[in-house]
């Protein structure tokens, strides 16, 4: 679907980009692909229209408009990228770290280590800015930016007041269920955190604040998290939790007030594929997103590879990367080295968005049809 939104909108430069970028081999059929689609591996700031020149450092969360627009955290240049056929451009933040702007146009705002981006349901663009401590949002119309949660401060208080008197700390994600409710990683607080539409009230959803259960008896009201980084909404309202200090995913489901070990052992490794994924080992896993199919992936950023979680029977399985770091090569997935991804986005045709963060990359796996090697 992206694709075919992309040819659309400019079939001569996505030709561009995979004439340039698809090496692989004489085959037939249909096969899982890696190509960049922003980010020319070196670390900087650059606005480019071609999206591979452009210029990233340590790209993070990654988002996708239902008209295929791309929304890139460029966490260590402070900015929110916007990828289009069209080139690459900030829409919030200078490109100078600060705290500063809101109430003005987005692209005049400093900002602090954006790690997430998301979507309402009106298109309005969500920020969780982990050292500023805050969630902005940044109007689809008037462009201009405002804080939602949060003062600038960490610190734990303001439950049961506006959110925007709370206090967070480190916080990295963020997701809206079907009520346009907005759940928050508070992840230095070792809670997750509810903000209200309708109210704008700040309440906590989950933890109490420590890191380890003190009693054997653990229930809804008093669950210990250890350090909540990432997560994602499935399409039955279950929260999809990775604890990457604990090495762990959690299935949350918030209308029987039930949470369930789905995956990792606890210990930090790079095993498992194919076996039941509460047996596989994980490598400090960050970004998490929930596909259509149910399936849900996830990005192993230690280990550099992309897994998934086959919900049906809730196994382990290899999506992209040979689990060593490096760069590439553009082509099959299974071959495709990634350097510490710490973003993932899956689209409603399945592609698969990542932010290759420490290649300075964002790219994206997809089925594609197999073109001939480009001559030298």
């Amino acid at each position: 679907m992206m694709l075919r939104r992309l040819f659309r909108q400019n079939k001569n430069l996505l030709l561009f980009w995979f004439n340039l970028l698809v090496i692989c081999q004489h085959t037939r059929g249909e096969s899982l692909r890696a190509i960049a689609v922003a980010g020319n591996g070196e670390k900087g700031f650059s606005i480019s229209k071609i999206g591979i020149n452009t210029m990233l450092n340590s790209p993070s969360g990654i988002t996708l408009s239902p008209e295929g627009v791309i929304y890139i955290c460029d966490t260590q240049n402070h900015v929110i990228q916007q990828a289009t056929p069209t080139g690459v451009r900030p829409v919030a933040g200078t490109g100078k770290k600060g705290y500063s702007g809101d109430g003005g146009a987005a692209t005049n705002a400093t900002l602090n280590e954006p790690t997430e981006v998301r979507l309402d349901a009106e298109g309005n663009i969500f920020v969780v800015e982990r050292m500023n401590h805050v969630v902005r949002k940044i109007h689809q119309k008037t462009g201009i930016i405002s804080t939602i949660a949060g003062t600038g401060k960490a610190g734990f208080e303001g439950d049961g007041g506006l959110a925007t008197g709370g206090l967070l700390n480190e916080p990295q994600s963020i997701q809206f269920d079907s009520n346009q409710d907005l759940f928050i990683c508070d992840t230095g607080n070792n809670r997750i955190r509810k903000v209200e539409k309708k109210t704008g009230l700040l309440t906590t959803f989950l933890g109490n604040g420590k890191k380890v259960n003190e009693s054997k008896e653990v229930s809804w009201t008093n669950l210990a998290l250890n350090g909540p980084a990432f997560m994602d909404l499935d399409k039955l309202g279950n929260i999809w939790l990775v604890l990457s200090q604990a090495n762990v995913i959690w299935k949350i489901r918030p209308s029987q007030k039930t949470v369930e070990h789905i995956a990792g052992t606890g210990k930090s490794g790079n095993s498992g594929d194919g076996g039941p994924a509460e047996e596989a080992t994980l490598g400090n896993p960050s970004g998490i997103s929930a596909a259509l199919d149910g399936n849900i992936y996830f990005a192993d950023t230690q280990n550099h590879r992309i897994r998934f979680i086959d919900t049906r029977e809730y196994l382990m399985q290899s999506f992209a990367g040979t689990g060593e770091k490096g760069d590439g090569p553009y082509g099959l997935a299974t071959d495709c080295k990634f350097n510490s991804p710490r973003g993932i986005f899956v689209d409603t045709d399945g592609a698969v968005y990542v932010g290759d963060t420490g290649n300075h990359r964002v790219r994206v796996i997809m089925k594609m049809a197999t073109f001939p090697t480009p001559k030298k």
